[in-house]
């Protein structure tokens, strides 16, 4: 088979297993890589060390597939349902992880059966699938195969399909036929995605401060939230769309087909203070195999600690003395913070828990907590 035929027979490939878009390649330097070092050198990382640890490998994909010359870049739709509005007690999940399934599984699912097919129809052939975990600049790659063009949100973005999408690739030895013209910018004047922001993470157009994202700070973050970004946060407890929900080209964006995709009635929204009850081995069960593990049991309560300080609703006061007593200090810090938002009724258990509390963190989380209701009074 010619390089051509071979080329056109991978893309409808690509879209008979279930990927929405394909776009090739070529395995060559890109210039996000010199943007990545401008970006870890602000420190806009924040304490996703990792990135740095093995900035080299981001440099070329042979890193990621020794004597690579050609990367499949794909896109999967994931929009589906309506983003319902939290009633009190609820928290808001981001749009991708509504489903039952984690994307991770859902995308390594359709790689392996492309890549098995690529193996038989080019016997000897090197191919590697990956999807947002090797050291690779996979909108930098897309942007080259002609998928999109990268937004002020810094996003990969596509007329068609705006910016709900995951991305993935297949990188291979063999050449193929490049799409050799990127798309270009059609953001224009549009500054909606910087604009709605709650705490001010775009420092400048296309430019992505993750240390004070609200993806980042819910689930990527282990430690405790920084105390000014705590209000900016709102509702959320796993993930952030606000920049996506504003974009203008996500306005006409198709629905995902992905059946693991479809919404789950209690993830769009979550209730809040139930979560307080879960414990190691119930979490496990309800959430082990969503995108929801990712912050584990004691990152996924911080989060709905902080929501419901965010927007009180009484009945949850409750499960928050009850996550004032857990045995991870991240969670009693957290509700020790929300609780200063609950009035008068709150001193008491924080008082009582200052009595016991051994670690500094929280008790100055307590400290802080009743001073306010102090100033309240």
């Amino acid at each position: 088979m010619d390089t051509i035929a071979l080329t056109q027979w991978i893309k409808q490939q690509a879209l008979d297993v279930g990927f929405s878009s394909v776009g090739i390649a070529p395995a060559v330097d890109v210039a996000g890589a010199a943007r990545l070092d401008e970006w870890l050198s602000a420190g806009y990382a924040g304490t996703m060390t990792y990135l740095a640890d093995r900035r080299d490998a981001y440099q070329h994909p042979n890193s990621v597939l020794d004597g690579v010359r050609s990367l499949v870049m794909m896109t999967l739709d994931y929009r589906n349902a309506r983003s319902k509005q939290p009633p009190p007690g609820y928290g808001r999940v981001s749009r991708y992880a509504w489903g039952g399934a984690d994307y991770h599984d859902i995308i390594h699912s359709k790689l392996q059966r492309f890549a098995s097919d690529m193996s038989t129809r080019v016997p000897g052939a090197k191919v590697r699938g990956v999807v947002d975990t090797a050291p690779l600049l996979e909108r930098e790659f897309a942007q080259l195969a002609g998928l999109g063009w990268i937004g002020k949100h810094s996003l990969l973005l596509n007329r068609q399909q705006g910016s709900w999408f995951f991305l993935a690739a297949l990188l291979t030895d063999i050449e193929l036929v490049c799409d050799a013209q990127p798309v270009p910018d059609h953001c224009g004047t549009c500054t909606a995605c910087l604009d709605v922001c709650p705490t001010g993470a775009f420092p400048q157009p296309y430019m992505l401060d993750a240390s004070r994202c609200i993806s980042y700070l819910t689930i990527e973050r282990r430690d405790p939230v920084p105390n000014d970004l705590r209000g900016g946060m709102g509702e959320w407890v796993f993930g952030c769309d606000l920049c996506q929900d504003v974009c203008p080209w996500n306005s006409k964006s198709p629905e995902s087909t992905e059946p693991g995709f479809l919404p789950l009635d209690d993830l769009n929204p979550m209730e809040l203070a139930g979560l307080f009850s879960l414990d190691d081995e119930a979490f496990r069960s309800r959430f082990r195999r969503t995108p929801l593990w990712r912050p584990k049991r004691r990152g996924l309560l911080r989060n709905a600690a902080i929501a419901l300080g965010n927007r009180p609703v009484q009945r949850a006061m409750p499960a928050l003395i009850s996550g004032l007593n857990d045995e991870e200090s991240l969670v009693r810090g957290a509700c020790a913070w929300a609780l200063g938002h609950y009035g008068e009724a709150a001193r008491s258990p924080l008082v009582v828990r200052a009595g016991v509390e051994c670690d500094p963190q929280v008790r100055d989380e307590i400290a802080a907590a009743v001073e306010v209701l102090s100033r309240q009074a």
